[in-house]
């Protein structure tokens, strides 16, 4: 009678590491980005203006559901064509995300971590969660608890089709995600948005920022330890911030404040 080879610890190991490193492999490669092909066309400006209307109605207490519907029904190829370029994506996407975390926190009475993580918001047909818009959308499908330094595995094709083609550290200081310690809710134009979003860098970081030069030491905003790899690494921090203070910090420690996720809604720039 034969009996069965027995299957020792080391080619277990063995196996199990082949099989991570195919998935490994397959997962890397499905983060491989879709160029886009039309960026030197004008972008879909009556989409831009929508997202617009959208987050004023939401902000002047407007019924949405017309433009709820009008959103729902839009074509995806539009979509896709319209929003060809990254500063109409981040236009469109940083006013959807602002516009339906109050909708889903004030009318629908979600709360963390589902109001993040539920795919409750239809757009071209397509049901979307608020970390779909911000980490595969606006970050280029990073994994959200990567601290910024790796993708999304088997992101999908339409994310890659809807995502930028560059993450742009400046959209953390415009999400607003309903807590004290969120940036204000701005209204992000087309034509304006690079401004737009250096205001809204510059205002958050000067406001949750403190250097002190004789200890050489740098206090700031979680958010930036939360996505350490969107902004460089700790390197990348203590550039982005000295020159929003015109300092030299590159030997400066850097320590991060306490989130404070107290719920504040409404909480619109001037």
């Amino acid at each position: 009678m034969k009996t069965k080879p027995k299957i020792t610890l080391k080619k277990t190991v063995c196996y199990l590491s082949v099989l991570l490193l195919l998935y490994l492999s397959a997962g890397f490669a499905s983060a491989i980005p879709i160029k886009k092909t039309n960026m030197d066309a004008t972008p879909d400006t009556a989409l831009l203006q929508l997202s617009e209307r959208f987050l004023y109605a939401v902000k002047t207490e407007e019924p949405t559901t017309a433009i709820e519907a009008e959103l729902q029904s839009i074509d995806i190829q539009r979509i896709k064509d319209g929003l060809n370029n990254d500063d109409a994506i981040k236009t469109f996407w940083v006013n959807m995300y602002n516009a339906w975390f109050q909708i889903l926190a004030g009318r629908e009475k979600m709360t963390r971590p589902k109001i993040f993580t539920k795919k409750v918001i239809v757009i071209a047909s397509k049901s979307f969660s608020l970390d779909n818009i911000e980490h595969d959308i606006l970050r280029k499908y990073r994994w959200k608890f990567s601290m910024g330094y790796l993708p999304k595995f088997f992101p999908g094709k339409l994310i890659k089709q809807l995502a930028v083609s560059k993450i742009d550290y400046r959209i953390h200081f415009a999400l607003n995600c309903g807590a004290k310690s969120c940036p204000p809710i701005a209204f992000y134009s087309y034509d304006k948005i690079d401004q737009q979003l250096d205001l809204a860098s510059r205002n958050f970081l000067k406001s949750e920022t403190v250097v002190n030069d004789e200890l050489k030491e740098i206090t700031t905003s979680k958010i930036l330890s939360w996505f350490k790899g969107d902004f460089g690494g700790k390197k990348g921090i203590r550039k982005i911030l000295g020159k929003e203070f015109g300092k030299d910090l590159s030997g400066y420690k850097i320590r991060f404040n306490d989130y404070d996720w107290d719920s504040v809604l409404k909480n619109y720039a001037d």
